[in-house]
């Protein structure tokens, strides 16, 4: 696949050995460059050529410089892929448990090992062939993000519902011979792969560290739009409780083997649970946090030094109301009558999901819809939300309401809070507004 060069950065090494706008990138180093990740891993080096294409003729060109040293070209749009799509039909996914006539985006499936590498997203590896396998190796591509569920082959087959996902030990085996390092996934489906099952997975996962860096337990989130699908059970407060008096002493006994808990139950479990969030350094150095493993922890870590770092002692007069999901109700009161300052009330109200089910709790999947119909009594001065509600470019919530439509829709106005301890703390105590 060959890329345009659309800018080269004005006294960069690309501009001193003579690269221009419109030169098309054939190869570096000897091999062609299919996609972003082989052109990153390729100019990551002292010494290499660049050959291209200008005006139909091919030229080369010498490159020597520090390994870290940027070359200084954009290139157009070809060199970013298509992200590559899942061919499994796990029995737990969620965009097959979506209802229908949504935006198209939320429908789209990747299981992409690049975008695993850049972002941090969970593959399965069930769609890797064995040349980009040996791409992977070459490029020493680490660390990836697995999701894995079982390592019993049987289990694994059945829970993917794709007959060539029984090998990921094999598949784990491999990255590990070769140097590369892995973060795992468990979506925990109570009589699938909890109990006996889960034993032998952690097992197995443990046996390939330190290649396996870290396990999380995730539970398996069930919306109301599964026909067709197999049966699985919610977790319930007992069920939670019970895995993680299971995994408590397992993760002392892998900390002193391994010189890491390794394994590293949700967020979810612990609210469900009602179990106290671990401290901070039960969490090492938060492996997983973009799957959600500490963000409780490390948000309130954040709200009680931005607290320290920014006082307020009084505020005048005011009432907020948080809009949020079940699950973190109670820890979210918790903390509003822990740090909020004098003069100012919080009530959290917890937003039952009408649109995916109430046995989805998160506060990220909540839609305008059910914050328009269940804030319609609240008296206050101020809604406030966390902006994981909404998507990226902060106008439409998950069923397509804009936020100007909720915000016409509720009784008071609306603030849109960042997800952070200190963005919630700046909200509840008026910094905000200051």
């Amino acid at each position: 696949m060959s890329s345009t060069v659309t800018n080269v950065q004005k006294g960069s090494i690309a501009d001193h050995i003579g690269l221009r706008p419109g030169d098309v990138l054939e190869r570096i180093a000897g091999e062609p460059v299919i996609d972003q990740i082989d052109y990153q891993a390729l100019t990551a080096r002292e010494n290499f050529s660049i050959e291209v294409t200008r005006n139909g003729k091919t030229m080369s060109f010498r490159v020597r410089k520090e390994d870290w040293e940027p070359l200084g070209i954009t290139l157009d749009q070809s060199i970013v892929s298509k992200p590559r799509s899942c061919r499994n039909h796990c029995i737990f996914c969620f965009i097959d448990q979506m209802p229908a006539h949504m935006r198209d985006t939320l429908y789209v499936k990747d299981d992409d090992w690049r975008l695993s590498l850049m972002m941090g997203n969970f593959i399965t590896m069930t769609n890797i062939s064995e040349s980009e396998m040996d791409r992977i190796i070459r490029r020493k591509v680490s660390p990836l993000y697995v999701s894995v569920q079982a390592t019993d082959p049987e289990v694994r087959v059945n829970m993917l519902r794709n007959p060539h996902a029984g090998d990921i030990m094999d598949k784990l085996r491999l990255l590990r011979e070769n140097g590369i390092r892995f973060h795992c996934q468990l979506v925990l489906c109570p009589g699938w792969n909890d109990g006996d099952v889960l034993m032998k997975s952690i097992s197995d996962l443990k046996s390939l560290a330190p290649a396996a860096c870290s396990v999380a337990l995730v539970p398996v989130g069930l919306t109301r739009h599964r026909d067709g699908l197999p049966e699985i059970k919610a977790y319930t407060r007992e069920m939670a409780a019970e895995l993680l008096e299971t995994i408590h002493p397992l993760q002392q006994q892998f900390l002193e083997e391994l010189g890491t808990r390794f394994v590293f139950p949700a967020d979810e479990f612990y609210c469900l649970a009602g179990y106290p969030l671990p401290e901070d350094e039960e969490y090492e150095d938060y492996p997983q946090i973009e799957n959600g493993i500490g963000m409780l922890r490390m948000f309130e870590t954040d709200l009680r030094f931005a607290a320290e770092d920014y006082p307020v002692a009084q505020t005048k007069p005011r009432k907020l109301v948080i809009a949020c999901g079940t699950s973190i109700a109670a820890q979210m009161q918790a903390w509003c009558d822990q740090y909020a300052p004098k003069g100012t009330s919080v009530q959290v109200v917890p937003v039952i999901n009408r649109f995916f089910g109430e046995s989805v709790t998160v506060t990220g999947l909540i839609t305008g819809g059910d914050l328009a119909e269940q804030l319609q009594g609240v008296e206050c001065d101020e809604i406030l939300i966390c902006r994981n509600m909404i998507r990226n470019e902060g106008d439409l919530f998950l069923d397509d309401m804009t936020l100007e439509d909720v915000r016409k829709a509720l009784p008071a106005p609306l603030r849109i809070v960042e997800n952070t301890g200190e963005g919630f703390w700046r909200a509840i105590s008026g910094l905000e507004d200051q």
